[in-house]
């Protein structure tokens, strides 16, 4: 397969495995809809200029994209670090080709000003978490849980809830169904 053909390919099957329609990637990138068509189609020449605004939407380094090495490379994920709210960072742990959704991710968390008074979002779905340092509270409905470190917590994520650092910062692996990274990848991470 041509290196234009891949590219091409894996864009398209990152858009798809985040559930976006054209619209919703072009709505999170100021790229058209018909200009991502094209060039995920072929019909358009892949330009710099408009893979990193694509990449950058839909977390994917660009080097990914022109990855050429063996399939056996394909086995072993070199997460990179992303800025998080309130000062946190988060590394994907999973590719987005998986038609699923399923994402994993490590998440560093800061203690941070939280409103202690906001409810949490909701959405459907299940989430889970298993904490690798440190102390997460989870506000889950009316309750305050503390997840200790060792500890994993798994929920519906139709009773509002948040989660964020206890008594300094905390570090934990996260899976989150498509729903669930919709809500807590992008755009919606401010209620946790």
């Amino acid at each position: 397969m041509a290196i234009e053909d891949l590219v091409r390919a894996r864009l398209r099957s990152t858009r798809l495995s985040l559930g976006w329609s054209l619209d919703e990637l072009a709505a999170r990138t100021n790229v058209s809809a018909s200009t991502i068509s094209r060039i995920e189609t072929g019909k358009r020449t892949i330009s710099l200029d408009l893979l990193v605004p694509l990449c950058d939407a839909m977390q994917t380094d660009i080097s990914a994209l022109f990855d050429t090495s063996d399939a056996e490379d394909d086995v072993v994920i070199r997460p990179v670090a992303t800025p998080y709210h309130d000062g946190g960072t988060i590394w994907p742990l999973t590719r987005n080709r998986d038609a699923s959704g399923v994402v994993a991710v490590k998440m560093r968390l800061e203690p941070g000003d939280v409103d202690e008074n906001v409810d949490g979002g909701v959405h459907p779905g299940h989430d889970w978490f298993f904490v690798l340092s440190g102390v997460v509270k989870l506000t889950l409905g009316g309750r305050d849980i503390l997840v200790h470190e060792g500890e994993a917590a798994e929920f519906s994520t139709m009773t509002p809830h948040r989660f964020r650092a206890h008594g300094g910062p905390a570090e934990l692996v996260s899976i989150f169904d498509r729903d669930g990274q919709r809500a807590h990848m992008h755009g919606q991470a401010d209620a946790h």
